[in-house]
């Protein structure tokens, strides 16, 4: 089992923290969109291979959960895991950890669509991506299923 993938890290921006130095709630799907920019590079749907290639990740769908603080100047690292896919769509979910504490500070889950940009249109895998998802996925078998995935938000019925 190979695990998790450690694809991203960035550092908390001056400007993204509130008058607490709070990293602002919007920063937290900052650094997720661009932990799923660096998965995008590491699948084969990066800038460059868009250029070549015609093909994008769109995002269909989010989900985050803030769970603990973090404060500016702190350097972050996104794990990720791959919780499914079709001939189309990506089931992705990153966990979120500041500096390289094992506290879970956020979670985000996000439904990815491929995108042929000819058209533009949903279009399945090119088979080179697919077999490059298919190997992460291999190497994931067997890791828990995160807690907060699939979660929806709503009050208890009375």
């Amino acid at each position: 089992m190979t695990g998790l993938l450690e694809l991203h890290r960035e550092r908390v921006q001056p400007g993204w923290v509130d008058y607490n130095n709070h990293l602002n709630d919007a920063y937290y799907m900052v650094i997720f969109s661009n932990a799923t920019t660096t998965l995008m590079e590491h699948i084969g749907l990066g800038e460059k291979d868009r250029l070549a290639k015609g093909h994008s990740l769109f995002t269909l769908e989010v989900h985050l959960n803030y769970l603990r603080e973090i404060k500016g100047g702190m350097e972050t690292r996104v794990e990720t895991q791959i919780l499914g896919h079709d001939q189309k769509r990506l089931h992705v979910f990153h966990f979120l950890y500041a500096e390289d504490s094992p506290e879970l500070r956020a979670t985000n889950e996000q439904m990815l669509v491929n995108i042929d940009m000819s058209g533009p249109k949903s279009a399945p895998f090119l088979p080179e991506v697919l077999a490059k998802i298919e190997a992460i996925e291999a190497g994931q078998v067997g890791l828990p299923r995160p807690a907060n995935a699939g979660r929806a938000i709503g009050l208890p019925r009375k």
